[in-house]
């Protein structure tokens, strides 16, 4: 062993030749106005740069610009918006969007008698937003569920029928546009309802409408919408739902500027930024009125799977109860070990009851199986009156297994049983003697007399109707029911359990989000009943404690655009003077959401422009050649450095005392000693690899060493003495081992001691002469795989290469690698900057307008000018279903020669939505149908992918599905809906949308075949009158 004067300060391994047996043991709004002013001022300079210089500096690849939008357009659209705070209590807040170049008028209170008198006192939110009203503002109201939103729509209704104007009411779907036309006709005397498949009193001065409806008048130039005094939009949240929310946009945008607008949401976190987009749009003041402060204050509640109590976790003042928050957790892996260790299934997971549901029951007697913990739950919220309660499940057949687990319970008296059999008769009167015997409505009755009710999709209209109204009179005091429940529809409840908080969400499995978590459990807690609502969570192992916790805490989901092109919307866009797909595309919420990040992309475009023609590399193929050696050199080092600490390779050199070489990321700390190191495993996924982090003491500069993140340390600068400390370092971020190992004071923890260790270290590397410092990984650590030996001649050999390079003794090496350094970081950020313009570009959808119209062309829809053709004012008649596919049908001469059965069949597959992996055995007469409708599906398909559309030629093909179409055929020969609802397994509820869908379509195809000017249009009539009759058509109890 090579011994020094001082070998008991440290010791060194003997020099690497000597290695043959084993090692001895050694001892990291303004905002929108000033990016305006930013984009000009930068798109003037460019312009001069551009005009005034002819760069030859820098590489054409890097002079490409891909932004294809005019930029001063670009730059005229950025807004001019501020936004001024209005004076109002703490409970709620209220600013105003206004154009930047108008002074704020002041809100004056109404004159003389108020359009309506309430019998109650009024909120904060609601005086501020009916003020808006008497001063014919726009004005968002953002609260919470059951706030009393509807206040404010009744008074802006009011108040247009005071002075003889005409007010036009949207909400997403037709079921709450019946539930509204039912309440404003008790309010109001002059009410009307237009929905598609019902229109009662069109010319009324109040309108009810969906915003399909009302997009369709604009595109019709109908001018019901420009005699409106308001126009209220209700869920205007709903405008970020991803398969509809686009529509709400192209309304608001085609809609007349002048027309002051009521939007009634959820709470909205960027309920501001929506605002400022109606200035933008329409350039009149828009204000927001904003609390989120619940009328009825809601406690939550967590339940863990085999507990036998609840706990607390948020009280009424939004107090999160951390202790009990663990007691619960704790309770949940207690009963999960008890259970497990006795063979029982786990506690909280829902059983899929598949076989057993509410349609089944009544023919099969099988008992129904499901959480025990679900009915526990139910009594104890029975016991301490906590009844009613809303169960919320997200799965239809989930809903009605737990249903049927907890059907022996009696919630309803004689007297309630008898008023709930009354109401269900005279409900199911309007049906055929035979559809009040289908399995829907014979087995749910005995459960709604219990005062058991579910509610989901999959239930027939009618008959979800009909628990709508048992609930909302008090007769119902346990529902089970899927999210759709919580939108829109207003049926406060006592209480609320989840219990699950994962959901389908048509791709995959995922947590709730704070929203939904939000919107759902805002039902809880009816206003003037109830001095608290009930939240209760039922958790299990499944649950994540960290995305519980979150959610329970959780803020409301922003209103993020959806946006997104259609070729029904281009070419109806097409009919409408002086307004094209561009400009809706510049004027939507989405573009306003994006286009803020634009200036900054061409401020670090021009920086980096700049800064390369200021440098200027001589010799540069040279230099280039010289840094490519260097780069592999680089490149190789790292893999090296990779391999040499891999745990299975640097573990057993890891002792305390080992001199190591750390970084943290990408800036090296240099040299400290080893301390110990430790392993940890992450609980939420046992199957990762262990972390394991390494405690080493090295020397780092004054200024960083208070913080104890390793990413913030920094070496310390020349003259500096540096402090020490304790740093936990990743094994990711070791570079390398060295051959001595120190020995260590007794006491490890004193700064003094870490300052000896930090001599001891220096005194090391300046006595160990440095071709024996380093741990050789061959020789020493016996790493003797091929590809890692391969790695270290290539090395060897690229080291000797750039020692011979004939660059590599030029004087003034370093400030040339520098300036050439420079360049390149120079070349690196123009390319990025440019990236992320063709990103905006194509995140702005420019791009697919394009592509869109590229297919419109090809398919003949439009000219080569873009001019509307025949075939594309038939697409434009075309939203319920494929535009494209169904014109292509139609040309194509298919519905000349079939029957009114045959057609409904094939449209069946263009509006079905249900999802099977196994496609049905088809009547003979439809094969050669469906066969025809791929064909054309596929044709479609290719010219997409010829356009560029990223598109999948199957995919798009097997979206049109087959499902139905026997039993459409069927329905359309005249055939019982008892019938074809026994042939198959599709919810009945699902199967009623699915023709109501092809029934909107059809009427569709009727303007569509005017349009070309066939004998069509009376074959779709008679489709429709074959398939509109029975159940499937029955009207809504609420009209």
């Amino acid at each position: 062993m090579a011994c020094f004067e001082y070998d008991d300060i440290f010791e060194i391994l003997e020099s690497q030749k000597v290695f043959k047996s084993a090692l001895p043991e050694l001892s990291s709004t303004a905002e929108n106005v000033r990016a305006a002013d930013e984009l000009k001022e930068l798109l003037k300079k460019r312009s001069a740069s551009q005009a005034g210089h002819e760069d030859t500096t820098v590489k054409k690849k890097t002079k490409i610009n891909y932004w294809t939008v005019d930029s001063s357009i670009l730059s005229e659209q950025l807004p001019q918006i501020k936004v001024q705070q209005i004076k109002s209590r703490n409970d709620c807040k209220h600013e105003v969007a206004i154009p930047h170049n108008e002074k704020y008028a002041q809100l004056v209170s109404g004159q003389g008698e108020p359009a309506k008198i309430y019998p109650f006192p009024l909120d904060t939110f609601q005086k501020q937003a009916i003020l808006c009203i008497e001063n014919k503002r726009s004005v968002l109201v953002s609260a919470h569920t059951s706030a009393g939103k509807t206040v404010v729509a009744e008074y802006a209704i009011a108040t247009c029928l005071k002075n003889g104007q005409r007010v036009i009411y949207t909400t997403p779907i037709k079921a709450l546009s019946n539930q509204k036309y039912r309440d404003f006709s008790e309010e109001f005397h002059d009410v009307g309802l237009i929905t598609g498949d019902v229109s009662i009193n069109p010319n009324a001065s109040c309108l009810i409408m969906t915003t399909e409806i009302l997009r369709s008048m604009l595109y019709r130039g109908s001018e019901e919408t420009n005699e409106a005094g308001w126009i209220i939009f209700d869920e205007i949240h709903y405008m970020r739902n991803k398969s509809r929310g686009y529509i709400w946009e192209e309304t608001i945008i085609l809609l007349n500027p002048s027309i002051p607008f009521l939007f009634l949401s959820a709470t909205l976190p960027n309920a501001t930024q929506f605002a400022q987009w109606i200035v933008r749009l329409h350039q009149q003041p828009c204000h927001v009125v904003y609390t989120d402060q619940r009328p009825t204050p809601l406690q939550h509640y967590v339940f863990p799977a085999g507990g036998s109590q609840i706990f607390m976790v948020l009280d009424e003042k939004n107090n999160f109860k951390e202790q009990n928050f663990e007691d619960a957790i704790a309770t949940m892996h207690t009963a999960s070990v008890t259970a497990g260790a006795s063979g029982v299934r786990g506690a909280g997971s829902i059983t899929k009851a598949h076989d057993v549901t509410v349609t089944s029951m009544s023919t099969k007697k099988k008992k129904p199986t499901g959480n025990p913990d679900c009915l526990r739950l139910l009594k104890m919220v029975m016991d301490r009156n906590f009844a009613p309660a809303v169960v919320f499940c997200f799965s239809k057949k989930d809903c009605e297994a737990l249903a049927l687990q907890v059907s022996e319970l009696e919630f309803n008296t004689a007297a309630e049983k008898k008023l709930v059999q009354e109401i269900f008769s005279n409900a199911t009167a309007v049906l055929s003697e035979q559809s009040r015997t289908l399995p829907q409505l014979t087995a749910l009755l005995p459960l709604l007399k219990r005062g058991i009710a579910v509610h989901h999709a999959g239930l027939l209209p009618i008959l979800r109707e009909t628990v709508e109204i048992l609930f909302s009179e008090g007769l119902i005091k346990a529902l089970f029911a899927t999210e759709t429940f919580s939108m829109g529809l207003n049926m406060p409840t006592r209480t609320v359990l989840f219990t699950n908080l994962r959901k389908y969400d048509g791709v995959h499995y995922r947590w709730l989000t704070g929203g939904e978590y939000t919107q759902m459990a805002g039902r809880a807690g009816r206003r003037g009943k109830d001095e608290r609502g009930i939240v209760i969570l039922m958790i299990d192992d499944n649950s994540d404690s960290k995305v519980v916790r979150e959610m329970v805490q959780g803020k409301s989901d922003p209103m993020d655009s959806s946006f997104h092109l259609t070729y029904n919307m281009i070419l109806n866009l097409h009919k409408i003077e002086q307004i094209s797909p561009d400009y809706l595309l510049q004027r939507s919420f989405f573009y306003f959401q994006h286009y803020p990040k634009v200036p900054g992309i061409f401020k670090r475009l021009e920086a980096a422009e700049r800064e390369l023609r200021a440098v200027h590399v001589g010799q540069e193929s040279v230099v280039e050649g010289y840094c490519g050696l260097r780069d592999s050199i680089a490149t190789l080092e790292e893999r090296r450095r990779a391999t040499i600490t891999a745990p299975q390779h640097a573990l057993q050199f890891l002792k305390p005392g080992r001199l190591v070489k750390v970084r943290n990321g990408a800036c090296c700390l240099g040299w400290g000693a080893l301390l110990r190191y430790s392993k940890s495993r992450n609980p939420h996924n046992p199957r990762a690899a262990a972390v394991i982090r390494l405690s080493v003491v090295i020397s780092v500069a004054q200024d960083t060493s208070h913080n104890q993140k390793l990413s913030w340390q920094r070496v310390p600068p020349p003259g500096e003495a540096g402090v020490t400390v304790e740093a936990l370092v990743p094994l990711s971020d070791l570079m390398e081992i060295s051959a001595v190992r120190i020995k260590l004071p007794t006491d490890i923890t004193s700064p003094s001691a870490r300052k000896i260790i930090a001599r001891l270290v220096q005194e090391s590397m300046k006595r160990v002469p440095a071709e024996q410092f380093l741990l050789d990984p061959v020789s020493n650590m016996k790493i003797k795989n091929r590809s890692f030996l391969q790695q270290l001649a290539d090395l060897t050999k690229l080291r000797q290469r750039l020692q011979q390079h004939s660059f590599h003794q030029h004087t003034h090496r370093d400030s040339i690698l520098a300036k050439y350094d420079r360049k390149q970081k120079a070349e690196s950020a123009l390319r990025s900057a440019q990236k992320e313009l063709r990103a905006a570009e194509q995140l702005m959808q420019f791009q697919d307008l394009s592509k869109r119209r590229r297919v419109l062309r090809r398919l003949g829809f439009v000219t080569a000018h873009d001019l509307l053709q025949e075939k594309g004012r038939v697409a434009s008649e075309i939203s319920a279903g494929d535009e494209l596919l169904c014109t292509e049908l139609l040309y194509s001469g298919m519905f000349n020669s079939i029957t009114v059965a045959q057609t409904c069949a094939v449209l069946s597959a263009v509006v079905c939505e249900e999802r099977s992996r196994k496609e049905p055995e088809l009547k003979e007469e439809l094969q050669p149908l469906l066969k025809q409708l791929k064909e054309h599906a596929l044709n479609i398909a290719k010219v997409l992918r010829e356009c560029k559309i990223d598109v999948d030629e199957d995919e798009y093909v097997g979206s049109f599905k087959p499902h139905v179409m026997n039993l459409v055929h069927d329905w359309a020969t005249g055939a019982e809906f008892m019938h074809i609802s026994k042939a198959t397994n599709i919810f009945a509820g699902n199967l009623v949308r699915t023709l109501r869908r092809l029934e909107e379509l059809l009427r569709q195809m009727v303007m569509a075949a005017k349009v070309v000017g066939l004998d069509l249009q009376h074959k779709f009539t008679e489709c429709i009158t074959a398939i509109k009759r029975d159940v499937v058509f029955a009207a809504s109890l609420y009209l």
